[in-house]
């Protein structure tokens, strides 16, 4: 398969350990990316992985962008990528996107993906939910957004939250149709139909 390249957005919400699960997954399966990462997800590498997460980051990633420059590359609908996910998306986030605010680089470059119809994955993360959420979420679902919150797949019985994360950023990166399916498959057991 060829190399593709993808916009990994990575926004404050908590779970920024599915960014880095991402990165190396697209890493790993020779993917291109560009990331993008808002202030709030900086704090929250910090927090929830370890004061160098950002670092990595960057450094899986091909290139990486400042949020404040809206005129990066990615910015625009005639810069050949394969989609985008946003891994943790805040309701922030996803509110700009569902709105078309186009603020910051991460939700303009959102914004290309639906103009251009192409793959945006959002891993929204908050619970529970209130109106102004499933809303939001309706709007980014009808302009081609897939809305993913980041649900442990019990059925494969995983026991590390490692496992569990690894799985969940496979399936993101899936719907993007970019390289070989990279998530682990339910299999039923003998005798089940």
């Amino acid at each position: 398969m060829t190399s593709s390249r993808i916009v990994l957005g990575v926004s404050g919400a908590s779970g920024a350990v599915l960014g880095l699960a991402v990165a190396r997954l697209l890493l790993a399966q020779n993917v291109e990316t560009d990331l993008v990462v808002s202030p709030a997800a900086k704090l929250t590498l910090a927090q929830e992985c370890s004061a160098d997460a950002f670092d990595e980051l960057c450094m899986l990633a091909t290139r990486c962008h400042a949020n404040q420059n809206v005129g990066a590359s990615i910015a625009s609908g005639s810069v050949p990528v394969s989609g985008m996910i946003v891994a943790p998306c805040s309701m922030r986030s996803l509110a700009a996107i569902a709105h078309g605010l186009d603020d910051n680089l991460l939700t303009r470059a959102a914004s290309v993906q639906l103009k251009e119809r192409r793959p945006l994955v959002l891993l929204t993360r908050e619970a529970p939910l209130t109106l102004a959420h499933l809303r939001n979420m309706t709007l980014a679902a009808e302009m081609g957004a897939v809305i993913m919150p980041p649900v442990p797949p019990f059925y494969l019985g995983l026991r590390d939250i490692s496992g569990i994360v690894d799985q969940i950023a496979a399936r993101a990166v899936d719907q993007l149709r970019v390289c070989e399916p990279a998530a682990e498959r339910w299999q039923p057991s003998e005798g089940q139909a």
